[in-house]
């Protein structure tokens, strides 16, 4: 351990020798060839150093494991150079001062280091305080007294939702021949490409977003070289504004399990699933909750709820069914278990939030007594309601398979597909607003295997994808009345746009012919068709929230037939512009056939003279002055002789 002599003691040392070191330049010191009095030297300047500050003070006998345990941190970010860690002492006592220096091979890793480690907890009485050395330089400059600072203009920055303003309130949609993403509330567009996400850096296969749009997350594999060897996988998580890593996470393929956003658009929580365990994690800092992991034996599947921090989970039967399966909610940041629900004889389990986290639906597919098949059926859990009651819904046939399921937006109605084959399905709707869960129909015979209900609720389409070659049927659930059917052929996939008013069609390139897009209304009527090979994605621009009070929503959903005068008015005055655009057209079209007949009528008068020789003097090009004679022409294109046989009558 070097001996090191404290700030303040080289100042009082020069003090009484009369000198102020803080007027003394120290990168201007020389010294002696083949001296360094002690000071250590950095090859590469300062800017690959980083201190760490609130570490424990401890005596010689713990020197060495204190050292180790800050190597163990670091080596995990970075390459640390030989001998790079340096950990001053008091001289009398040799004692640890709580502050370390770290040398890394790069400033780029310094710079990590600086970034995952700031605000690290060893322990309750030592959080890491984490600062490059380049940085002490500025510290120094700072002036003793405090002077307010410039004030800058005001520069506007560029307005990411000016396309919210469009006055006719059309939505965007996006089409491409590669993969893109919008991020949820539409502020931004991420691409991928060959070399990468540019703004990241590196190669990466999947990305997702935040609700809140805080942070983006990034998705990578790396198969070993060696087939013997584990699938490694990487997922990393940026902040979106600064780019930089808050968290990443590293494992095999097999036993990694990406995770979920929780807290609405706050973005609050983030969770993984481990084995045994469901991680969470706080945004801010990216730490465990209490530095613990929710503790859960043989957990297969979480889910967040879309609104509030809940966390509904599945557990599976065990020891051959003596043990149940169930499903828990556990509200956080408490780790408290709101509600569980034991479930016997259980194949599978799946989980369904509506939109606004009022209900969760869960689908259980049950064995029969004789464990030979599975039927479905439901346990509906009311969020909101005091002690969160369960209801439970089967089907009237138990030999029917649910095909599909889907809540409506915001709303209080679900609809299910169920049926024993395929390609004719039955389509039941059903409500929870009565304080019991209740049918209100059933369409008998559909072609239809997905749901896609509009995001304002009230209407849905009914969709036969894949073998079903893209029947379509537009359904109002209000009235309980079908509005029109449609086919998009081989269609692969449906987006609603966000205010519910048109919705698209699309055939994929994972399909080799007939790609392309066609857009309608939410009636049904066909709007737009578009032809493109290879194409391979359609996406909807998203809408951020309203920004309207629920009170005034709904005071202009009642006044409605005031508001809409005025654009009726609009959509009269884009008739009648539009009637005088087509009758401008035609206009335009006639004026430019009769130019096409005068064009050719001065050609023919320019053309007499030679018509006139071509025809032996003839003049006139009047065909009434000419005699029309019909002449026959025989001709004789062969002849053969045959010698036929003839026999006489005998009789």
């Amino acid at each position: 351990m070097a001996e090191v002599m404290s700030m303040a003691g080289i100042e009082a040392f020069g003090n009484r020798l009369g000198i102020d070191i803080r007027q003394i330049d120290l990168d201007s010191i020389q010294l002696p060839p083949g001296e360094d009095f002690g000071i250590p030297k950095f090859e590469s300047g300062f800017g690959n150093i980083i201190v760490v500050d609130n570490l424990p003070v401890v005596l010689p006998d713990k020197y060495d494991k204190l050292v180790g345990v800050v190597k163990r941190i670091y080596s995990q970010i970075g390459v640390i150079k030989e001998d790079g860690v340096w950990m001053p002492v008091e001289p009398e006592t040799q004692e640890t001062l709580g502050y370390c220096y770290i040398e890394f091979n790069t400033p780029q890793e310094a710079e990590l280091a600086k970034e995952r480690t700031h605000g690290y907890k060893l322990d309750k009485a030592h959080i890491f305080a984490v600062n490059l050395l380049d940085d002490f330089d500025k510290f120094m400059k700072v002036p003793d007294e405090w002077a307010p600072p410039e004030i800058k203009p005001y520069a506007p920055g560029e307005n990411l939702q000016q396309w919210l303003t469009d006055e006719k309130a059309r939505d965007q949609f996006h089409w491409t021949e590669s993969f893109v993403q919008w991020f949820p509330l539409g502020t931004y567009l991420a691409t991928l490409h060959r070399q990468g996400a540019a703004v990241w850096g590196g190669a990466v296969k999947l990305i997702d977003f935040s609700p809140g749009e805080k942070y983006l997350v990034t998705y990578n594999s790396h198969e070993p070289s060696n087939p013997r060897d584990t699938h490694r996988v990487v997922l990393n998580i940026f902040d979106v504004r600064s780019g930089k890593v808050m968290r990443d996470f590293k494992g095999s393929a097999d036993e990694f399990t990406t995770g979920g956003w929780g807290g609405g658009t706050d973005d609050k929580y983030f969770a993984k699933l481990g084995k045994n365990v469901i991680s969470v994690y706080e945004t801010e800092t990216f730490t465990l909750i209490d530095k613990k992991s929710l503790k859960v034996e043989n957990v297969l599947d979480f889910s967040w709820s879309p609104a509030d921090p809940i966390i509904a989970l599945f557990v599976p039967e065990l020891g051959g069914g003596n043990q149940p399966a169930r499903v828990s909610l556990f509200q956080i940041p408490g780790k408290e278990e709101l509600r569980q629900k034991n479930l016997f004889s259980v194949s599978d389990c799946k989980m369904y939030w509506q939109s606004n986290g009022e209900y969760l639906a869960v689908k259980v597919d049950r064995y029969t007594k004789t464990k030979k098949s599975t039927y479905a059926g439901f346990e509906l859990f009311r969020i909101k309601e005091r002690d969160i009651p369960i209801e439970v819904l089967e089907l009237e046939n138990k030999n029917d398979k649910i095909i599909a399921f889907a809540w409506e937006p915001k709303g209080h109605r679900f609809a299910v597909i169920h049926g024993q084959a395929a390609s004719r399905t039955d389509i039941s709707f059903y409500s929870m607003r009565t304080g019991r869960v209740s049918k209100l129909t059933t369409l008998k015979g559909k072609n239809a295997n997905a749901l896609y209900w509009s995001p304002t609720g009230r209407f849905i389409l009914l969709a036969g994808l894949r073998h079903l070659n893209g029947q379509l049927e537009f359904y109002n659930v209000d009235e309980l009345e079908t509005m029109s059917t449609g086919e998009h052929f081989n269609a692969t996939e449906i987006k609603w746009d966000p205010t519910g008013r048109y919705v698209a069609t699309a055939v994929t390139s994972i399909r080799e012919m007939e790609n392309g897009f066609n857009i309608w209304s939410f009636n049904g009527k066909l709007l737009y068709r578009h032809s493109r090979d290879h194409f391979y994605q359609f996406l909807w621009r998203p809408r951020p929230a309203s920004l309207l009070t629920a009170e005034k929503e709904e005071e202009i959903s009642k006044n409605l037939k005031r508001y809409s005068k005025k654009y009726e008015i609009e959509d009269q005055e884009v008739g009648a512009q539009l009637s005088e655009q087509d009758r401008e057209k035609r206009r335009k079209l006639q004026e430019s056939w009769e130019s096409w007949i005068m064009q050719w009528k001065q050609m023919h008068d320019e053309e007499k003279l030679e018509r006139q020789h071509l025809r032996d003097g003839e003049a006139s090009d009047d065909e009434e002055e000419y005699e029309a004679k019909e002449v026959e022409v025989e001709e004789i294109l062969d002849v053969q002789e045959e010698i036929v046989p003839y026999e006489f009558d005998q009789e």
